[in-house]
């Protein structure tokens, strides 16, 4: 009797699991994009990027640790896993915390290389084949945490920490222009989703529906201090050089253009100007964090926790845009990336009367019924839904670039000499990415000044 009930539970727990597993890691749906399962296995390296940069590296790189012994006690392996990782860092042997720091760089550099791998060529199929990107999911999380297991015998240079480094440099560069894309949608249908609640309410009884208004109102005016505060403050912390100054100066000078270009016209929202304007201070702190000199830089040798939780928070916005937004493949389209209003996709429209269209007469009315779907229609349907698959595909790549960065400071290495000196072993680094990431906040600045003024430049030309 024992042994059946334990059959029974053993079979429902295997049943269960199974069932989880197709659920969440199988092949999706006809019909779907497969986008969720993208953003997955994204989490996925994101994770393992923590567990190399905080557990692995250091643990091998300093003989210590119940990572280290489980590979020393593997024939042959303890002697190359430990050369793949410390030899290309052996020049910071004299410096502790920055060998740490190499070692943990270089872990971060494994799953998210692996990762933007996985996406460009996803990119390049669903280029071709938009089907691909739901299909064979288990196969695709499976060999991917092979090659993840596989990176830790992978000496860090010249892959990690010298191909993809500048690589994810470049695309965390890119991705910063992007992000303002991504916040601009999410901006666009904040707005238009309260506006029309407003509307909605005013239809039930006139003059309720002022209090999303009101609401509207408030989360710019909390936006814009946030922003205010936050130039204030990089005066304060980081003002003592004229490098920074400029900076700050020239972020501030961005953010008053763009919010005066919104304001005198009635292109865009200012809720919208809002989000970028703190987005813009933002990169503001990027730059001037970046600054290897000790006087101007007050963080420089600790870690920047802040910068860390600003950055993810960001990606965590960006891989929900892509995964769950209604309109994350419509606003990738050249049109629709120039104009300043919310991308609507087209969805189920419910049985409800639409008081806003007027009534036609029965000839001229819709079909209505039972619609049966060519084969015609259906891969116009299908292929609809795939036309911007690649370019999320290259998008999630860029999010990988972004993520290396953000959790290895650029690539940049800082030691703390003592309580009160701190130096950058590579200063030229963080003067390139200072670089890097002004050229991306400016990009973005411009990009968003040109949505709206290329609706008054050419009149002509429908931006809508």
């Amino acid at each position: 009797m024992g042994s059946t009930i334990s059959l029974a539970f053993t079979y429902c727990a295997c049943s269960t699991v199974s069932s989880l597993c197709n659920s969440c890691f199988g092949t999706t749906a006809a019909g779907t994009s497969g986008r969720k399962r993208s953003v997955l296995l994204l989490t996925i390296a994101i994770a393992f990027a923590f567990w190399f940069q905080y557990w692995v590296g250091p643990s091998i790189v300093l003989h210590s640790g119940w990572i280290w012994n489980t590979y020393k006690h593997i024939p042959g392996m303890g002697k190359i896993t430990y050369h793949a990782w410390y030899d290309s860092c052996e020049k910071y042997a004299d410096d502790e915390q920055l060998l740490v720091q190499c070692a943990s760089n270089a872990g971060v550099y494994r799953p998210t290389f692996l990762a933007a791998l996985f996406f460009a060529v996803s990119a390049i199929a669903t280029r071709f084949s938009p089907s691909l990107n739901r299909e064979a999911w288990p196969a695709k999380y499976g060999t991917f945490l092979l090659l993840i297991m596989a990176s830790v015998f992978i000496p860090n240079d010249p892959l990690f920490g010298q191909f993809f480094l500048w690589v994810a440099r470049i695309g965390a560069t890119l991705f910063c222009v992007f992000q303002q894309v991504i916040l601009i949608d999410v901006a666009y249908n904040w707005n238009d989703d309260w506006v029309e609640k407003s509307n909605q309410c005013d239809r039930v009884s006139y003059g309720s529906g002022q209090k999303w208004l009101r609401a509207i109102l408030a989360a710019c005016v909390g936006l814009y201090a946030a922003t205010i505060v936050g130039i204030s403050l990089l005066y304060h912390y980081f003002g003592e050089c004229a490098g920074n100054n400029w900076v700050i100066t020239l972020s501030l000078i961005g953010i008053f253009t763009l919010t005066a270009v919104q304001l005198s016209g009635q292109e865009g929202s200012l809720l919208t100007s809002a989000v970028i304007s703190l987005y813009v201070t933002y990169l503001a702190f990027s730059i001037v964090s970046k600054n290897p000199q000790e006087h101007c830089n007050p963080r420089l040798g600790h870690n920047d926790v802040g910068g860390i939780v600003i950055g993810l928070t960001l990606t965590s916005i960006s891989l929900a845009w892509t995964g769950w937004s209604w309109t994350a493949e419509q606003r990738l389209d050249v049109e629709a990336v120039q104009t300043t209003r919310a991308v609507h996709q087209t969805r189920p429209q419910s049985n409800a009367i639409d008081l806003d269209v007027p009534f036609l007469d029965p000839e001229d009315q819709p079909a209505t019924g039972l619609v049966m779907e060519t084969d015609t229609l259906a891969s116009n349907n299908s292929n609809l839904g795939g036309t911007a698959l690649w370019k999320l595909n290259v998008i999630m790549a860029l999010i990988c670039c972004y993520v290396a960065m953000t959790l290895t400071g650029w690539g940049t290495l800082e030691s703390e000499l003592n309580d009160e000196t701190h130096h950058a072993a590579n200063p030229q680094v963080g003067r390139f990415n200072m670089a890097m990431i002004g050229i991306s906040q400016w990009v973005a600045i411009l990009a968003y000044i040109w949505t709206l003024v290329a609706p008054r430049v050419f009149p002509d030309r429908d931006f809508s």
